[in-house]
């Protein structure tokens, strides 16, 4: 199966809901012209990344449930969605979230795990830990989501390896870091090596979206890319500019790297469950 990925690389409207929400239509739109058959946006692509105590005014429910989103999942029936967005749920608490749309219905909801409260980000003074990383089923295969700092911990891909995804989505709002133009591509390579690391040892799809523009002092990088199931990447470098990025994906090299270097088929859970107990064990004891 071959599969046209789109990925939306834009300049979202800090807390601008109805303006974000016609950007996404209109990529959405644009995207299904041109035959793209999967769009991805960045973190938090439907209210701005510096949202802060802004959270609860922005903040949506459960996407079959929410109004906002009526339209969105309208748009999915003919092409598939990851959005980002803050997420309410029903005791009031507020998360970093992806949701994918698709036919017309929210298969699947992933709030973020980790909250960077270090440096220049503040994100756990006003959102809450997600508790969950599973893979689930599309129309392409089973797939995973992960935000941002996510990324940057081995555990979640390497859980949603082992939960049946081929494909690994990855979606941020990355800034990049000091005054110089070497400084500001510094984080540009790191997140790179991450994505071709990831596509490497999981022999798995890497699908990776950033947003770009400023906020509060801060300027996204962009950068989106796709990398392969040999680590290679297949699209990646364009930087700090708004763009609709496409790159068709064939499944059935899934099928040719695993045969060649088969990694999945011989790692070992059980071990590694065996051996966290004792080191879970040791540390508490």
């Amino acid at each position: 199966m071959r599969i046209n990925v789109g990925l939306a690389q834009i300049y979202p409207k800090l807390g601008d809901l109805e303006h974000n929400l016609a950007v996404h239509l209109d990529y959405a739109r644009r995207a299904r012209e041109a035959g793209v058959d999967l769009l991805i946006f960045p973190e938090l692509s439907l209210t701005g990344y510096q949202v802060q105590d802004l959270a609860p005014e922005v903040a949506l429910g459960a996407p079959g449930a929410d109004p906002a989103f009526a339209q969105l999942l309208d748009a999915s029936r003919d092409i598939d969605l990851v959005v980002g967005f803050v997420h309410e749920d029903s005791r009031k608490r507020f998360y970093i979230a992806n949701a994918y749309l698709a036919g017309g219905a929210a298969l699947h909801i992933h709030h973020k795990l980790y909250l960077p409260t270090y440096a220049m980000f503040d994100e756990s003074r006003y959102f809450a830990q997600g508790n969950s990383v599973r893979a689930f089923d599309t129309r392409f295969g089973r797939l995973g989501m992960l935000i941002c700092e996510d990324f940057w911990h081995v555990s979640p891909p390497y859980l949603l390896w082992l939960d049946g995804a081929d494909i690994l989505i990855l979606n941020s709002s990355s800034p990049s870091r000091g005054l110089n133009a070497d400084d500001r591509m510094m984080g540009t390579r790191w997140v790179e090596h991450v994505n071709q690391a990831y596509g490497s040892m999981f022999t798995s799809y890497i699908l990776h979206c950033n947003r770009v523009g400023y906020e509060d002092g801060k300027n996204f990088w962009g950068g989106s890319s796709v990398v392969d199931p040999d680590g290679e990447f297949m699209t990646h470098g364009l930087y700090f500019d708004e763009a609709l990025i496409m790159q068709e994906i064939d499944l059935n090299q899934l099928h040719r790297t695993r045969a060649r270097l088969p990694l999945l088929r011989d790692e070992r859970p059980g071990l590694v469950r065996r051996e966290l107990g004792r080191i879970l064990s040791e540390s508490l004891g």
